[in-house]
């Protein structure tokens, strides 16, 4: 059976997670986030995603605010292009411009 709307089920943030655009590679791991709640943040590429998942300017990723310092995050997914026109269309990420 195939689905003819092309409508994919996608990775939602949970309780602590949030949409955010990358705004700027800083290299290594670490790239500049602009978050829905307005905050821009310094994320971190962990270790798993570093060789597998190429992440650059304007992508949609899921970020993890860290506890203990509010500026920084943990990048925990990145979006695929038509995956982020999906969730544009669906509302989810209206207050992110990319």
């Amino acid at each position: 059976m195939s689905d003819d709307s092309g409508r994919r089920n996608l990775r939602m943030p949970t309780n602590d997670e949030m949409f955010a655009v990358v705004t700027e590679h800083l290299g290594g791991n670490h790239v500049r986030i602009r978050c829905e709640d307005g905050e821009t943040r310094l994320g971190r590429i962990p270790g798993r995603m570093k060789f597998r998942t190429w992440i650059n300017e304007d992508d949609i990723v899921l970020a993890e605010p860290w506890d203990w310092q509010d500026e920084k995050a943990n990048i925990e997914w990145r979006y695929k292009g038509q995956d982020a026109d999906q969730l544009r269309s669906e509302g989810h990420i209206d207050s992110l411009t990319a």
